[in-house]
């Protein structure tokens, strides 16, 4: 496992290029709770760039047995994150936030965001976020998002269409024990099917970042691993989040 040495700013984003020695490590979870083409269109993204990155599926057997200590960055894909919280069981969910405690990088994505927000009691609260609402199946469909000053160094982005996929609607949670997310993309439309509160979408993060302990955290309510234009995305957040303190 090579941790990359830096002090880079949460809100700078700034990011120097990566030496060919300092490959970056990632776990992509698989296991219960984990559905749809999102992980295999993370292993081949990451693959396709053997000289930044080295990518593999683990299960929950081995991050309960601690094999995240090998890997740089651990992926969350979608799926349900209820589910992946019981496959990975009481001892899985502190091997992870054991994991980013001591400087390992966490990617949450859809359910993974779910995973890490603050809010549920199988969720494994790395993130200072919560649920807007309980009623979760807003609903499938391109969306889009607007990035913040913030994202803009890192992302070259501005605005983007993302698929959604029963993805988080978050706000800050207030925890006295996690460091306050920065905002880096906002929904600038929305779905609101199945009953869903309307309105409450629009303008709420659809992907953010904080810090636990020594680690980084960004979690991701849509889809851009899936989305044409968005390739790079979860690979510049995956070097963020494993550049330091």
């Amino acid at each position: 496992m090579k941790r990359l040495a830096g002090c880079l700013s949460l809100a700078l984003f700034s990011i120097a290029p990566l030496a060919a020695e300092e490959v970056i490590d990632v776990a992509i979870y698989r296991g219960p709770g984990v559905g749809g083409s999102g992980p295999e269109a993370l292993l081949k993204a990451l693959s396709e760039r053997p000289a930044e990155f080295t990518a593999r599926f683990v299960s929950a057997e081995e991050i309960r047995a601690r094999i995240l200590r090998e890997f740089d960055a651990v992926i969350f894909p979608g799926g349900s994150g209820s589910r992946q919280a019981e496959g990975l069981g009481g001892d899985g969910r502190e091997a992870v936030r054991e994991f980013v405690r001591n400087g390992g990088g966490y990617i949450g994505i859809c359910a993974g965001c779910y995973l890490a927000c603050e809010n549920y009691s199988w969720s494994l609260k790395i993130l200072d976020a919560k649920t807007k609402s309980q009623k979760w199946k807003r609903g499938t469909k391109v969306l889009e998002l607007g990035f913040t000053e913030e994202a803009k160094p890192l992302l070259d982005l501005e605005t983007a269409g993302v698929k959604y996929a029963n993805g988080p609607v978050m706000e800050p949670a207030g925890s006295p024990d996690l460091p306050d997310f920065t905002t880096l993309a906002v929904f600038k439309t929305e779905t609101a099917e199945n009953d869903t509160p309307a309105g409450i979408q629009v303008n709420s993060p659809a992907i953010l970042s904080g810090a636990f302990g020594k680690g980084r955290v960004v979690g991701i309510s849509p889809h851009p691993e899936q989305s044409e234009g968005l390739e790079l995305v979860v690979p510049r957040l995956l070097r963020w989040s494993v550049a330091g303190e």
